[in-house]
């Protein structure tokens, strides 16, 4: 067993940032009024979110009236397609999709109405000429900038779509720098080491969006609910200092990502899925014939390893992933699927301890009683 636990599921959750660390203590004590109230501390908060907002919106090169803070990534995606849909109804309810697009675009589609679900090649990619012939007519088009579980990045200023374009980028904002092409966008700060439960909701100014859910009472109607103004702050600097140091985090985890697709594609009966270029630069998944993907999980816990097993199979459905069925990778090797995904202060050390372990115990699981 290794002597100090290694955390390789960022694409999960990141740690803290340490700036939002720094921002959310300090925002406890002056951010927790309502800032629609006139008081002294109701304007502070309204002060600190009107910041927030600020931060958020020179980080990812947008307006600042076109952000809004939500109660979390999946919320913001809700809010963010479905309004879109709303303001179309009179067009239909024909939502078009790639079929690798993340399970809460997946549930909003089928609540809504009539899911158009568009093939990808074998690395998670979506055709442009495809998907804008499948688009004819639609109410809305939705395409996550990257993807979930195998990290390939999609080509979203190739897309050639009449319909409004909403965007899922919760697994690429702050890595890397938002598409020209969208009308609506979603993102979750836990991704890029803000805290959890805040989402990020950007609508362009000149998008149609109309509020598919129940009103609220707040000024800004594409929220809902008393803001998280704390949560909002940190969030909000943590992405600032992502951004500032993504050229630098972005290219050694490029580099530590190439290292293991190189030595696991060489292990036996290994298949590394997704593009092996246009991707995430902190994520890589692959599988192994003849292994259980919890199994193999559960053992590399044991030797001190946080991994993923890539949404191989949903505790509650036991249904298989629904990416890698797009991707044609099922049978054996979905029951072998490992993610690892980098924080920002994983080394070359990390990997190399991870990859030292591996190759042992794929052979002992592949041998032995952890066959699928």
């Amino acid at each position: 067993m290794t002597n100090a636990a290694v955390y390789l599921d960022a694409a999960s959750s990141e740690p803290l940032h340490p700036a939002a660390r720094e921002t959310l203590l300090a925002a406890l004590e002056h951010g927790y009024a309502d800032p629609r109230r006139l008081h002294g501390p109701g304007r502070n908060a309204r002060l600190l979110l009107d910041n927030a907002r600020e931060v958020v919106a020179e980080a990812l090169g947008v307006r600042r009236d076109d952000v809004t803070f939500t109660s979390s990534g999946t919320t913001a995606i809700h809010r963010g397609l479905l309004g879109l849909a709303a303001a179309r109804e009179r067009v239909g309810r024909r939502i078009t999709h790639p079929a690798v697009e993340h399970q809460s675009v997946f549930h909003a589609v089928h609540w809504w109405g009539e899911p158009d679900v568009v093939a990808v090649d074998d690395t998670g990619r979506v055709d442009p000429a495809r998907l804008r012939r499948r688009a004819e007519g639609a109410a809305v088009v939705a395409v996550q900038s990257a993807n979930h579980e195998v990290g390939t990045l999609q080509p979203i200023d190739e897309l050639d779509v009449e319909a409004p374009l909403f965007v899922d980028a919760c697994s690429s904002m702050g890595r890397l720098p938002l598409p020209q092409r969208w009308d609506a966008l979603a993102g979750s700060a836990h991704k890029w080491g803000g805290p959890p439960g805040l989402g990020i909701l950007v609508v362009r100014k000149q998008a149609r969006w109309t509020n598919p859910f129940p009103g609220d009472d707040r000024v800004d109607e594409r929220s809902v609910g008393f803001e998280n103004v704390p949560a909002a702050l940190a969030g909000a600097a943590a992405l600032q200092a992502v951004v500032r140091e993504r050229e630098e985090v972005g290219a050694r985890q490029h580099a530590l990502i190439d290292l293991i697709r190189g030595r696991v594609s060489a292990l036996p009966g290994a298949a590394v899925l997704g593009d092996p270029v246009r991707r995430l630069p902190h994520l890589v998944t692959f599988a192994f014939e003849r292994i259980d993907g919890e199994v193999l999980v559960t053992e590399l816990a044991k030797a001190g390893f946080g991994v993923a097993s890539g949404s191989a199979c949903a505790a509650s459905t036991l249904e298989p992933s629904h990416v890698l069925g797009a991707l044609g990778a099922l049978d054996a090797l979905t029951h072998g699927n490992l993610r690892v995904s980098l924080t920002r202060d994983a080394g070359r050390e990390d990997v190399e301890r991870f990859l030292d372990v591996l190759p042992g115990l794929v052979r002992r699981l592949q041998e032995g009683p952890g066959l699928a």
